[in-house]
């Protein structure tokens, strides 16, 4: 008997995948009969970039945060038909703020609610996925981020973070909640904990490391013309450190691994999501992902590059870019990009961040993928959708 599948967040960096390999029969076909990608912003089929198959629902308009709990069941059952039916629901919904208390706030909130919904709307719920993070190894703490009780390789096995890091992590609070919430409930849930995240976004994306990188190389490629060297945005620490690249199509295969594997007696566990067992450093990936391009990529530069500077002070070219190859337009610099983002990412993760892979590979699952089976899918598809020459 066919799946049907429920993605919130379906427009995301990481929902785009689930929606991706669902309809591309992962892991095999047969499994998967209907999937809802549920998102706030509307999307078309045909911007999408998802294949057109009569088992994918596309439903936009629906806000998390509007209306009672009774009210926003209500609107969920009158635009998903057919959600009685949905047994697998992968939660990948994020909103996005500056205020630290109201991220939390709103970002429990949204999912506890969802939750709820459908567990009151679909008795066939079989399986529930919360997407969390490296934050669980207090990764954002950057050069605060705990030695002595977080250690690498981070594994699964290791301490919530200490006060006062504990209570400022929303996925502390989600976590805590669906705990006892689903205590009782036949149903299976865990939570899945990716590095960052590389993957293809058909839209403007407030945190998309991999759309933000192939602008910037395309966009120099242009400048600097092909075969140029180009250093490395980032500093030595960062150059060197280790950590697992997490793409969104090997985020997106691993869950729904586990989530049609998983027993009773794995409920509510937590697992690292990765491309593959061994770390890598941008040493070994930034001269791959340049050669993509044209382009040499070489170490640091004594005055690193900033790629958000380099994107604004040569909009110009980049807007002539979009005419001469008929670019999709918003995507190079938009007000929904967060500011500084890539700085971050780039130059103050510059410890080692490994992650232990051991419990992913011990479910059965066996694949890996290389770092151009990673990034360069991702460029691939930023070139068909028109957002790179």
């Amino acid at each position: 008997m066919s799946k049907s599948a429920l993605v919130f967040g379906a427009s995301g960096v990481t929902g785009w995948s689930f929606i991706n390999e669902i309809l591309n029969d992962y892991p095999q076909k047969g499994i998967w009969g209907k999937v809802h990608a549920l998102m706030n912003r509307p999307l078309s089929q045909k911007q999408s970039q998802w294949p057109d198959d009569p088992r994918l629902n596309i439903v936009s308009g629906v806000d998390l945060l509007e209306g009672s709990q009774e009210e926003l069941e209500a609107t969920m059952k009158g635009k998903i038909k057919g959600i009685k039916e949905v047994m697998h629901v992968y939660y990948l919904a994020y909103k996005a703020g500056t205020d630290v208390q109201k991220e939390l706030d709103e970002a429990v909130a949204m999912f506890k609610r969802s939750t709820t919904a459908m567990d009151h709307l679909s008795p066939r719920l079989e399986f529930v996925v919360l997407q969390t993070g490296a934050k669980m190894y207090g990764c954002h703490l950057l050069e605060n981020h705990p030695t002595d009780y977080i250690h690498v390789p981070l594994a699964e096995s290791l301490p919530r973070l200490k006060q006062p890091y504990h209570d400022l992590l929303f996925y502390h609070p989600q976590l805590d909640w669906i705990s006892e919430y689903a205590k009782d409930k036949k149903g299976n849930w865990c939570d899945t904990r990716p590095d960052i995240i590389i993957g293809f976004v058909p839209n403007q994306n407030f945190y998309s490391l991999g759309t933000v990188i192939g602008i910037y190389l395309s966009l120099y490629r242009e400048i600097e013309g092909e075969g140029a060297t180009c250093p490395f945005p980032g500093t030595e620490k960062s150059w060197k450190n280790l950590s697992n690249d997490s793409s969104a199509d090997m985020i997106a295969r691993q869950t729904l691994h586990l989530s049609l594997t998983l027993s009773a007696g794995n409920k509510g566990e937590g697992y690292n999501v990765a491309d593959s067992k061994t770390p890598s450093t941008w040493s070994a990936k930034w001269p791959q992902l340049c050669s993509y391009f044209g382009l040499k990529g070489t170490g640091p530069a004594s005055n690193p590059p900033e790629i958000r500077k380099y994107i604004k002070e040569h909009m110009d070219t980049w807007e002539k870019l979009e005419k001469k190859h008929r670019l999709q337009t918003g995507h190079a610099d938009s007000p929904r990009i967060f500011p500084g983002f890539e700085y971050f990412l780039m130059t103050q993760f510059d410890f080692d961040r490994q992650y232990d892979m051991m419990k992913m590979y011990a479910t059965g699952f066996t694949e890996e993928r290389d770092t151009m089976q990673a990034w360069g899918g991702v460029f691939d598809r930023m070139r068909k959708a028109r957002i790179i020459p």
